[in-house]
């Protein structure tokens, strides 16, 4: 299934071709360029479903739990067509979950800039791969992000885009104020400079040729990595960070869930709710 494509300019070179161009390569003009939106929310939970402790009632796939009176996945979808850098949001969901969205993800239609949903795979690689291959092929970005980060701030997210439009790609992250350990075999082995520690989050956002040309390297080498940034890294390319200004946290256990809707309960008595 191919979307119908908004305004923008296709930008299809190789890595090594941009290099060959210069370090800019294929620049992006954001007058012209489009963004797309991959919210990936195909992912079974199973770390969430360790951590109910009885709870089956609570077992859906993790993108359909309810926060606030909201889903994960309308929660996260509505914050990125809420940034005026975004121009389509396409929800990446259980291949089952296809035909029951209004009953498990009620009010998901109501979204600005929302296409029709994709069916996801096997792994997240698989289908964030699925994602990028029902967009137009003119999206010259594309914005990966996790359902399970439903708090994600607009305005982050449009930062975040912003420095790709720029550098070709960019990561949401937040400083890790803890010291961290290198561990090996329970032993520590190095400990890196706290300042140069980020815990990284999403939106990921990346040209999109240069995503495609990711993920057929590490499938054609069989690397699994636990985020898209790792894959895009592999080909020499260099990933640029953006301080979230915002809590972001990503839902995987039961406690997570009851954070955010504390959190969500403090802003909505505050500056109202997200």
């Amino acid at each position: 299934m191919e979307l119908l494509p908004p305004p923008g300019r296709r930008c299809t070179r190789t890595v090594a071709q941009d290099r060959a161009k210069g370090p800019r390569g294929c620049a992006l003009s954001s007058a012209a360029m489009s963004v797309a939106a991959l919210v990936v929310g195909a992912g079974r939970g199973e770390r969430f479903r360790a951590s109910l402790r009885g709870a089956p009632e609570r077992a859906l796939p993790k993108a359909f739990l309810p926060l606030g009176g909201r889903t994960l996945l309308v929660r996260a979808a509505a914050a990125l067509a809420a940034a005026p850098e975004i121009d389509l949001v396409v929800p990446v969901v259980p291949a089952e979950a296809l035909g029951a969205l209004g009953e498990l993800a009620p009010g998901l239609a109501d979204v600005a800039k929302l296409a029709p949903a994709v069916a996801g795979g096997a792994t997240r690689q698989d289908s964030v791969r699925a994602g990028l291959a029902a967009l137009p092929r003119d999206v010259a970005l594309v914005a990966v992000h996790d359902a399970a980060r439903p708090l994600v701030d607009p305005a982050d997210v449009g930062r975040v885009v912003a420095e790709a439009a720029r550098t070709g790609a960019a990561l949401l992250a937040a400083p890790i104020p803890d010291t961290v350990k290198r561990v090996r075999e329970g032993r520590v082995v190095a400990t890196p400079p706290r300042d140069e520690c980020f815990a990284a989050q999403t939106p990921q956002v990346f040209r999109a040729d240069w995503l495609r040309e990711a993920l057929a390297k590490a499938e054609a080498d069989g690397v699994v990595a636990t985020d898209d940034a790792a894959l895009v890294e592999r080909l020499g390319v260099e990933v640029r960070v953006v301080a979230a200004s915002a809590p972001n946290p990503k839902i995987t256990t039961a406690a997570d869930l009851a954070w955010a809707e504390a959190w969500l309960a403090r802003a909505a008595g505050g500056r109202g709710a997200r």
